[in-house]
């Protein structure tokens, strides 16, 4: 059966850090502690009061003062590494956890998991080819070096790293080397373990080049794995559920997300609240509980990203002086037509340009496919969209040689329905109000990612009702924005009202917009 030895980084909290290592060893599992050097001596002093007396705690023979993108994460790694592999020979696997991780399985099931699995877990993709990095350095991470911390020594870092770039001083990557990265949370069999030692002790080449690459933890071990176990043997993703924002920080976990952090393929999550007591607590108990049997859906990112950002409206981009200046012009009509149920609104949209001889355009700040013409490189994708949304509109203006407009937006995007009224022109809205059944939100979650096929019955019976109220909630937002000018459209409501709201929208008479308000099949699903 398996026995794994955590390996263990943390620098606060000593609490916390007690409670982690004496639930992980109470079923009969190890853990290697490395406390940041940097931390309070105090601190230090508790944890060794605490733990050592407990044989299956084990502390690095040597502490060291760690910094964020540093090699010497890597090397309170492997100091810890060391430490467990002498102190716990019976250790199978060796686990990568940070002081803010949590299990979020029970004992019986992960050892089971690793039984059954005789594999290696790290993420380990191409440096080069793949699209791990988003933004920053991404070469210059190798082929310069880098003796200082990039947050705590900038003007040392870059002014280091601009005069290697002018005096072309480069390096080479070690020629039967393919740098690899990864997430730094993998956890590693015995004899890994111990290649991935023997390799650092005779390949000095190697360890002199890690140690002046910029955020080494990220491409050490991911390289060192893949040169050293087949292919077959190594599954290329972490056992740790983790995601990050937009802007690279990583998302925390709070006591709401038990149920769905239970339900994920993943064996430990990061990060976890230091406030969430009762998630702490729960997950805690899991732990040593036996024949809990977990359903597992694969929709975690996702749904995570939707729960967490419920109620949060905010810009992922500051105004440039160009838009906030411009507009579309101060005698043109923007009509914007607003529903959450984007077939209805198309359909509607299609009937009024058969019907009137404005031109009309889809949902082109929410799908990347909408047609649209060729505006020199501005319309070529939602970001470009996004940002220039001002000088696109004036430019589609333009193109159609029109001063009436018609566009669709989704009930989320308040930030520009905020932008448009806001502009000299005349903007008018036309929200429409859909019924929304069971078996269409479902439908709804599948097709944007929040659940799957396989997903269990009773996590979309918690989802639905997050779904429906937040679908409500964007429409009471719209409300509350007291925009002028703003009609509605009820599904439920009679035909005559129907005609109403259009022909105050669009500024037609009433044979036209009773055309339109009979378009067939409007609200079907």
């Amino acid at each position: 059966m398996a026995r794994i030895a955590y390996i263990l980084l943390c620098h606060k909290d000593p609490e916390a850090i007690i409670m982690q290592a004496e639930r992980l060893t109470a079923t009969g599992d190890y853990i290697s502690i490395h406390f940041d050097a940097r931390a309070k001596p105090e601190h230090f002093r508790m944890l060794r009061e605490a733990l050592d007396s407990n044989p299956n705690v084990a502390f690095a023979e040597k502490r060291i003062k760690c910094g964020w993108g540093e090699w010497s994460l890597v090397e309170a790694t492997l100091y810890a590494v060391e430490t467990a592999v002498k102190r716990f020979p019976r250790a199978s696997h060796f686990y990568m956890l940070s002081g803010d991780c949590m299990v979020i399985k029970s004992s019986e099931y992960i050892h089971n998991f690793l039984d059954d699995n005789d594999v290696d877990f790290i993420e380990s993709f191409d440096f080069f080819e793949s699209d791990w990095i988003k933004t920053g350095m991404k070469a210059e991470r190798l082929i310069y070096r880098h003796w200082f911390n990039e947050r705590t020594q900038k003007r040392r870092f870059y002014a280091t790293f601009n005069l290697q770039k002018k005096l072309g001083f480069t390096r080479e990557i070690p020629a039967d080397i393919q740098v690899m990265i990864g997430s730094q949370w993998w956890c590693l069999r015995r004899q890994t373990i111990e290649a991935v030692l023997d390799f650092t002790r005779t390949r000095r080449d190697v360890m002199r080049f890690f140690r002046t690459t910029w955020i080494p933890d990220e491409t050490f071990f991911q390289t060192l794995v893949r040169h050293l176990v087949p292919t077959p043997e190594i599954r290329s993703r972490t056992l740790t559920f983790l995601m990050f924002t937009d802007y690279g920080m990583p998302l925390t976990f709070y006591n709401d997300h038990y149920d769905l952090l239970l339900s994920q393929d993943f064996l430990f999550a990061r990060k976890i609240s230091p406030d969430a007591i009762e998630l702490k607590e729960r997950l805690g108990q899991l732990y040593a509980e036996k024949g809990v049997s977990f359903q597992i859906s694969a929709e975690g990112p996702s749904l995570f990203k939707f729960l967490t950002g419920r109620g949060r409206i905010g810009k992922r981009f500051a105004s440039r002086f160009w838009e906030a200046e411009s507009t579309l012009g101060r005698d043109r009509e923007l009509m914007l037509l607003v529903c959450k149920k984007w077939h209805v609104a198309k359909r509607l949209l299609d009937k009024i340009g058969e019907v009137t001889d404005i031109p009309t355009i889809a949902y082109l700040f929410n799908e990347e496919g909408t047609a649209l013409p060729d505006l020199g490189g501005i319309q070529s994708t939602l970001g470009k969209r996004t940002r220039h949304r001002r000088a696109l509109m004036r430019m589609l203006f333009d193109y159609y040689n029109t001063d009436r407009l018609v566009i669709c937006l989704d009930p989320s995007a308040l930030e520009f329905m905020q932008d448009f009224f806001s502009d000299r022109s005349m903007t008018r809205m036309l929200e429409i109000q859909c019924d929304f059944t069971d078996e269409y939100l479902t439908g709804h979650a599948i097709r944007i990612g929040l659940a799957g096929d396989q997903t269990p019955k009773d996590t979309l019976e918690r989802l639905l009702p997050t779904i429906r109220r937040d679908i409500f909630n964007e429409s009471d937002r719209i409300r509350d924005a007291g925009f002028e000018n703003l009609g509605r459209m009820s599904q439920s409501a009679p035909e005559a009202e129907h005609v109403a709201s259009i022909m105050t929208f669009l500024s037609i008479n009433e044979e036209k917009a009773r055309e339109i308000a009979q378009t067939n099949y409007l609200f079907s699903d």
